[in-house]
């Protein structure tokens, strides 16, 4: 992976571009499909309004500080700060303009890797992040629904018809949270306890014939875990609580950012029901098809969140909420791209 420059292929302009088509669109049909000039009569821009806007900016640069802040600790502080946040911005990069279902990963190693880290160190920098994030998860959810319980988190009217079967948002969110929970429990004993043994299952699972074809991609993810695993065994409690802390101040940040947002235009008093909704989404948001969630995100937005928006503002905040935690890193990182490959390029020639 280190050697290959194929992985920079990911950030083509096609891709950039298309994800922006797709977002506007979207969010356009939102705006078009509630529009009515009777609702913006009332709606003036105030000093308040500015204020969140700007709390709601500040909670995605903090959200990125923690990030810098986790992959330093990651990588026992071998990677500077300024490098750092390029980092960061190319990894979310990556993650902006390859469907969800696939992710960032691969390009990120590359990445980690270009920054000085060794490969093996890499794999397992990014191999653990994804793990503290559904550690995050598995952890935030019982939480969240102690305090809000159960029945306020679904919305009515989502339900889909799926390969014949109809599903709810409860449906989804239910199977989704047992496979988290399933998938990372298994990687977590994979890596701290039997990884030779993980990888043992993998190859044999992918010999059944019409699993085959991926079996060489099995083997190299076992490889993965027996690298992190080398890497990962015996960190002191404290590399991992600092690492978890700066994963939940990240996450925090990523969910208030709607909050603040909502609050812009509309004075909502139960601020964790809208986090705890922001938490089902995020399972819809897995599973998305789409770069980054483009078009998927902006419709869970409109579903789950209307019930706390003005009417016909919904299509509206949708946009302002992707506009200033989406869009900016393909920007940010079509900037940063061409001056690092540079720098990684010329560090390695040296």
């Amino acid at each position: 992976m280190s050697e290959n420059p194929k992985a920079l292929k990911v950030f083509s302009p096609i891709r950039i571009w298309t994800t922006i088509f797709i977002g506007l669109a979207v969010a356009s049909y939102l705006v078009y499909k509630e529009f009515d000039p009777k609702n913006f009569e009332n709606l003036s821009w105030s000093w308040t309004a500015t204020f969140w806007i700007i709390v709601a900016v500040l909670m995605i640069a903090l959200r990125d500080f923690a990030y810098m802040v986790r992959i330093r600790i990651l990588t026992d502080y071998k990677i500077s700060w300024r490098n750092s946040f390029d980092t960061i911005m190319l990894w979310e990069f990556a993650s902006a303009i390859t469907p969800s279902v696939v992710g960032g990963s691969g390009v990120a190693i590359y990445i980690v890797n270009k920054e000085g880290v060794s490969l093996g160190r890499s794999t397992a920098v990014v191999l653990s992040s994804a793990f503290l994030d559904e550690l995050f998860y598995i952890i935030m959810v019982p939480t969240i629904i102690a305090i809000v319980g159960f029945t306020q988190l679904f919305p009515e009217g989502l339900d889909k018809e799926i390969f014949g079967v109809m599903w709810g948002t409860k449906d989804l969110f239910v199977v989704g949270y047992c496979f988290i929970l399933f998938l990372t429990s298994f990687i977590c004993y994979a890596i701290f306890f039997r990884p030779r043994g993980f990888k043992w299952v993998l190859l044999k699972i992918f010999k059944l014939p019409f699993l085959q074809k991926w079996r060489v991609q099995a083997g190299e993810t076992g490889d993965e875990i027996m690298v992190t695993s080398k890497e990962l065994r015996g960190k002191p409690i404290s590399f991992w609580l600092k690492a978890f802390g700066a994963t939940l101040a990240s996450w925090t940040a990523r969910f208030w950012v709607v909050n603040f947002i909502i609050l812009a235009f509309n004075a909502v008093d139960n601020h964790l029901l809208i986090y705890a909704r922001q938490l089902v989404m995020w399972v819809i948001l897995l599973i998305s098809p789409t770069p980054g969630g483009t078009g998927v995100a902006e419709f869970a937005f409109s579903g789950f969140l209307s019930i706390f928006i003005p009417l016909g503002l919904v299509g509206t905040l949708a946009f302002i909420w992707r506009l200033i935690s989406y869009y900016p890193y393909l920007f940010i990182g079509a900037i940063i791209l061409p001056r690092w490959v540079r720098r990684t390029h010329s560090v390695q020639e040296d």
